[in-house]
């Protein structure tokens, strides 16, 4: 943000006054049309409110202070006198649009009002002076259906009906079929409409207009749609929205008039090129709703050559200025060209990377710059699989789109957003069939696995929201037709000659636009090209070492194809719940005594050897820490009576004492209760069963493969004190010298250590640290002790936490930096006090989180570790953190 002198107090800036810079206070749309100003290009003349003064309205309890009016009022004169133009004047009426704009690009989730300043009599004059009343009363029917939607908040379904009752009346398909006259009378009604819901007149006052909707556009930066995305994407609540003003410019006024979107490549393969559409003789909304088809921007070149030209040396221009694919809106008034808005485009994954691969050979960015361009959180959704193609090649086909968002989905059909939550909570896949999409159906487009609509195209809603978020989609069907229920509710369509109902699975192939009946399979995705080139990049970049998750030797290959370095966790217990060592397990839980644990572990230990060997070999001498049995005993004995009689059988006790053993195991709160090392602590054996079982496979891994480096970790869970510690530490100590003892021909350390998951063991992390050779944050533990919310049911009230402005995140997907992150930093300083070459790691889910990743960069540490899916956006996200690429800081 730049300030200086009194500028701390300005809350309005002329277009002339900014540039990309002060994209923190003007927002991006601001600072777009700013910059673009400054670059000479054609952009309507206008004044951004800042983001500053949507910070102080929310502050004021909803109230523009004096001040910041003021400054509006004295901008807007400037305005006028420079154009010779005035708000409300009949003769010769200024209008405007307002637009929210905030610092990140938040498409369709804030809200907009084009035409301000219309009043029937400045309607009625402007049809007389131009000879144009069509235009006119199009214009003024917008204007009082945005008016009553973003400032009253009116159901806006009751205006699009009526729209849509006018046109089966007169016989006609489009919008712009409509007469003047028809337009006219559509107009009354939708300001008896207004009258009717509000209960007073629509307002003729311009300026009384044009204050509502700042207000308006204020309040949308707190609407559902925008506090959902914010969460998706990681956007702190108080960053508020700038509001741009701006002279209006009319794609509606004539036949060589009209709006469009374009990319300078296209954003869902990343291929250059100028990519988009245009609609003429239309506004900017009937482009992005889909209500009418677009047409491809090549065609533009044939409609109006100059035209096209002017504008593709604009594009070219704008994407060599900012260094990144560019995403732009433009209207044309009467054959002359304006520039409405220029931003860095949304991109698919797929995209994102051939783009960035791109750029760098085109001399454009760095290798550095080119890393720093892709979102981590995205990198994930290349991934996963694709529709296998002989599944394909006999799926039955239903209709064909236009491929939105590339990706392979299959879910059962749902029609409302609302039923895409629901149905998803419950277990459900889905896919979101609708006409086409709104801003309000954010969150039903996040839960569904794919959209379909059959309407919009390359740049409508669905499309944007779609590739932004990582999902497939599928979009302007043609030939869909709905069928309702008699309380007008959709339960089902037609497509071509099939009827799809509610539940029914189909899939979605966002590479082709197809949509087949059924569910197909699909295949792992292959990661190659322009992904792997931009990921060598990274690695050279990142200082974090990167490692996976991992329990079996699937998930181990897994992560290494990936790119993991190792592995940070490995969660025995989930070895124990496998068909073959479960009885095991719950043989050595109900032993009557020593002889009879010793038994049962005897049965686990090949078991448990043969696991490890299986995941050293997966990761060919790399790093692998297990951790010793975690969860309290209680999970894994039996539930039902039928189960209990099975086991009271196979361990030859009677019924009535494995019940006793279950009501002794029961406890009120298992996540602090008898587990961790507190199981170590009462049943060391178990504990050197499974130190017996790593060094033994590490030994065996290590005379079949001498060259690799096979060094086992061995990690005790939920420590509080060095005492603690020092007891288990003795007993694995004593369990690998016997073994190494008996193993000369094979030269191996062992490493121990702990995970440092209480808020107690961080505090006395300096003890603990005598004992333990790598200290690994269990984050999501810790998380849990030190805000005392449990992860499993805390989901219950965050939301109100998130509405009320208490929590503007969830602390289990971001790690909270102020509670948590402080015992983070304290225990390392702590530990490294204690022992300099202390080793450090995060192996909680923060351990993916690109933004829980940079505070671990920042303090030091020396890996994360993360599930084997997250690894190459850890990867990527550990390389911006050196380069210097921040993710907001959050209170």
């Amino acid at each position: 943000m730049r300030f200086s002198g009194n500028e701390v107090n300005q809350y309005v800036y002329k277009f002339s006054e900014g540039d990309a810079s002060m994209r923190d206070l003007l927002g991006g749309k601001g600072a777009g049309v700013a910059e673009m100003t400054k670059l000479g290009m054609p952009v309507p003349e206008g004044f951004t409110i800042t983001t500053s003064a949507c910070v102080r309205y929310f502050d004021d309890g909803g109230k523009i202070d004096e001040d910041i009016k003021s400054q509006i009022f004295d901008a807007l004169s400037e305005l006028q006198e420079s154009l010779g133009k005035r708000l409300g004047d009949p003769e010769n009426p200024l209008l405007v649009s307002v637009r929210s704009g905030a610092r990140v690009s938040m498409p369709g989730m804030m809200d907009t009002i084009l035409n301000l300043g219309l009043n029937r009599d400045v309607v009625e004059a402007l049809g007389a002076r131009t000879g144009n009343p069509r235009w006119a009363w199009d214009s003024y029917r917008r204007f009082v259906q945005m008016y009553s939607d973003v400032v009253m908040g009116l159901d806006k379904s009751r205006f699009e009906r009526a729209i849509d009752d006018l046109k089966r009346e007169r016989g006609v398909e489009s919008d712009t079929d409509l007469t003047a006259e028809d337009l006219e009378g559509l107009t009354d009604l939708f300001l008896d409409e207004y009258k009717r819901q509000v209960g007073r007149s629509f307002p003729a006052d311009p300026v009384e207009q044009l204050m509502e909707a700042v207000k308006a556009v204020f309040r949308s930066w707190n609407n559902p749609r925008a506090i959902y995305f914010r969460r998706m994407n990681s956007i702190p609540d108080d960053w508020g929205t700038a509001v741009t003003v701006q002279r209006m410019v009319f794609g509606n006024m004539s036949a060589d008039s009209g709006t469009g979107v374009a990319f300078s490549r296209n954003p869902s393969t990343g291929v250059k090129g100028l990519f988009g559409e245009y609609l003429m003789n239309a506004q900017g909304e009937d482009v992005v709703s889909g209500v009418r088809t677009p047409q491809p921007i090549s065609h533009l070149k044939d409609q109006n050559p100059e035209v096209f030209d002017q504008f593709t040396h604009i594009v070219d221009k704008l994407e060599l200025h900012y260094r990144d694919m560019q995403d732009m809106e433009f209207t044309i008034e009467e054959g002359k060209l304006y520039m409405l808005q220029t931003r860095n485009g949304k991109r698919t994954p797929q995209a994102a990377f051939r783009i960035a691969s791109d750029l760098v050979d085109e001399g454009i960015l760095t290798q550095e710059d080119a890393v720093c361009s892709i979102d981590p959180k995205y990198v994930t959704a290349l991934l996963h699989p694709q529709f296998d193609a002989d599944a394909l090649a006999q799926g039955t086909l239903l209709g064909a789109g236009l491929p939105t968002s590339p990706g392979a989905a299959s879910g059962r059909v749902v029609f409302t957003a609302e039923d895409a939550v629901e149905w998803t909570k419950r277990g459900e896949q889905v896919i979101l069939v609708r006409l086409d999409t709104t801003p309000e159906d954010i969150v039903g487009m996040n839960y569904a696995q794919g959209v379909l609509t059959a309407r919009g195209g390359m740049t409508s809603h669905a499309a944007v929201v779609a590739r932004g978020i990582g999902r497939c989609c599928v979009s302007g069907v043609s030939g869909i037709e709905f069928s309702e229920d008699a309380e007008g509710n959709v339960v089902g369509c037609a497509i071509g000659e099939n009827v799809v109902h509610e539940g029914d699975w189909i899939s979605l192939d966002g590479n082709t636009g197809k949509v087949y009946a059924g569910r197909i399979a699909t295949v792992p995705a292959s990661i190659s090209g322009a992904f792997g080139r931009v990921m060598g990049w990274a690695d050279r970049f990142r200082r974090l070492e990167v490692r996976a998750n991992a329990d079996t030797p699937r998930d181990a290959a897994q992560a290494r194809e990936f790119g993991a370095e190792g592995i940070g966790l490995v969660r025995t217990e989930h070895m124990f719940f496998q068909e073959d060592r479960i009885t095991a397990i719950r043989e050595m839980i109900v032993a009557a005594n020593e002889q009879e644990r010793r038994r049962a572990l005897d049965k686990l230990l090949p078991m448990q050897r043969s696991d490890f060997e299986a995941l050293y070999e997966a990761m060919e001498g790399r790093s692998v820490t297990v951790r010793l049995i975690d969860p309290p005993l209680h999970e894994f004995i039996p539930k039902t009576p039928e189960a209990v009689a099975e086991l009271a059988a196979q361990t030859g006790h009677d019924t009535a004492y494995i019940e006793n053993v279950v009501d002794e195991l029961r406890e009120v709160n298992p996540m602090m209760g008898h587990r961790g090392c507190r199981l170590a602590i009462t049943y060391p054996q178990i504990a050197r069963m499974q130190a017996q079982a790593v060094v033994e496979a590490a030994i065996n891994v290590k005379r079949r493969h001498p060259l690799w480096s096979v060094s086992p970790e061995i990690m005790v869970p939920l420590v509080v004190n060095r005492c603690e510690l020092d007891y288990i530490k003795q007993q694995i100590d004593q369990t690998v010298g016997e073994i190494l003892a008996h193993a000369s021909d094979v030269t191996m350390v062992c490493q121990i250590g702990t995970m440092i998951e209480t808020p107690r063991a961080a505090i006395r992390a300096d003890e603990i640290a005598a004992d333990a050779e790598f200290f690994s944050f269990g984050t999501n533990d810790l998380t849990q002790m030190t805000f005392g919310f449990s992860r499993d049911d805390a989901a219950s009230f965050l939301d109100d936490y998130y509405d009320k402005h208490i929590l503007d995140a969830d602390p289990f997907m971001h790690l909270d930096r102020k509670g948590v992150g402080f015992l983070i930093s304290r225990a390392a300083e702590l530990g490294r006090r204690t022992r300099p070459n202390l080793r450090l790691g995060v192996c909680g889910e923060h351990g993916g989180d690109p933004e829980s990743i940079a505070f671990c960069e920042e303090l030091g540490l020396d890996y994360v570790s993360c599930s084997p899916y997250r690894v190459p956006g850890a990867r990527l996200a550990a390389a911006q953190a050196v380069l210097g690429r921040r993710a907001p800081v959050r209170r």
